[in-house]
């Protein structure tokens, strides 16, 4: 079932090869580089030693009739794959597979592929875009930027390849554009963005605005004491109506939000006052809930992506290579996910190296199920 999933998801991707010279056909690299990179894969010969120890296997489910191909085959073909077309099945695959439900949080940031840049242009790194949702922790999409200040031309442009009705986008305050709040609300989304000083007339509003609270006993406060620090937070909504000055080009706006902390750790305290601006009228535990979310495309996806599957580490660079690497770790993550057993990514990871028949749990999993994210 799940084979016939795969071929029916990335059928699409086009062969760059001249057919009369194709030995190894770019279905099997693919699944076979999907396979490894499941079970832990970061590099081309990682993804060999892969197939090579599970040649049976793979030729059971009609790949590799040929043999296994050398790394530099592997890593020739893939590199070659055109990452708009990788990226639009990937995104084809998670709309299938998985329904959102009305109201849930998608994060965008960025990400720097670290080691991605041509060993002679260091400026040439990759930044990558991600859409995560943060309720189940899946990936929902990736776009390439040329550099970090392109994610603001970047984000409206991912922001149209998902489906966002009905959604609560969370961005950082790189991404607090009119521009931006406005191709959400067209989507019929709504936008949840952090505000600083890039946005100076409205980031002073809100302070004006919320001056009284400031100045007033904090509450409800949620206190925290974990790893040797105390944490106090605190979280208040307004309506859109208490700022001074005309906002009217921010589209949709309806509530602007305070976010406090205090942190207390090694004897030294440091107290925050963060500012949002959101299209929905949010109570302010769904605001508080909102906020903190965010954060989990920092600590369940790109923390994760860099500890357990060594993308920082990469240094694949060549022609698509890093981008469709990137899609590839994207891909078997979610899938990892989505298989219900017990245990760390790291750990789901050596069972699908270990054992077939755990990385086709896993693949079914990735490729039938319907998850609420």
């Amino acid at each position: 079932m799940y084979i016939e999933a795969f071929t029916s998801h990335f059928s699409n991707i086009i062969d760059q090869r001249q057919t009369a010279k194709v030995t190894y056909p770019l279905e099997d690299i693919l699944f076979v580089s999907l396979c490894a990179v499941i079970a832990g894969a970061e590099g081309w010969a990682d993804i060999h030693c892969y197939a090579d120890g599970h040649l049976a296997w793979f030729q059971k489910h009609g790949y590799l009739k040929e043999g296994v191909p050398a790394d530099d085959t592997i890593a020739r073909i893939i590199s070659r794959i055109d990452p708009d077309e990788f990226s639009a099945c990937f995104m084809q695959w998670m709309q299938a597979v998985h329904s959102a439900s009305d109201g849930q949080l998608i994060a965008i940031d960025g990400k720097t592929l670290k080691r991605s840049y041509h060993r002679n242009d260091r400026l040439s790194t990759i930044h990558m875009v991600n859409a995560f949702a943060c309720e189940n922790k899946l990936v929902l999409g990736q776009l390439k930027t040329s550099d970090k200040s392109n994610e603001i031309t970047a984000i409206p442009d991912l922001l149209r390849l998902l489906d966002i009705r009905e959604k609560l986008v969370s961005i950082d305050a790189m991404g607090c554009q009119k521009s931006i709040a406005a191709q959400i609300v067209k989507q019929d989304g709504d936008y949840l963005l952090a505000v600083k000083s890039n946005q100076k007339s409205l980031h002073d509003a809100i302070m004006s605005a919320f001056s009284s609270v400031r100045q007033a006993p904090l509450s409800p406060l949620a206190i925290e004491n974990k790893h040797g620090r105390v944490e106090a937070r605190a979280y208040h909504v307004l309506s859109a109506n208490e700022l001074e000055g005309d906002f009217s080009e921010w589209q949709g706006l309806r509530s602007i939000g305070m976010a406090m902390s205090y942190r207390h750790c090694n004897g030294k305290g440091a107290l925050t006052y963060r500012y949002y601006i959101s299209s929905a009228e949010l109570p302010e535990q769904k605001f508080a809930d909102a906020v903190r979310s965010h954060w989990f495309i920092e600590n369940s996806l790109h923390w994760v992506l860099d500890a357990s599957m060594g993308e920082d580490h990469c240094q694949i660079y060549q022609n698509h290579a890093a981008e469709n690497w990137s899609l590839l770790r994207k891909l078997s993550l979610n899938m990892l996910r989505s298989e219900s057993s017990k245990g760390s990514i790291p750990m789901k990871q050596k069972r699908a190296w270990m054992k077939p028949e755990y990385l086709e749990e896993v693949l079914r999993a990735g490729f039938t199920s319907l998850l609420e994210i």
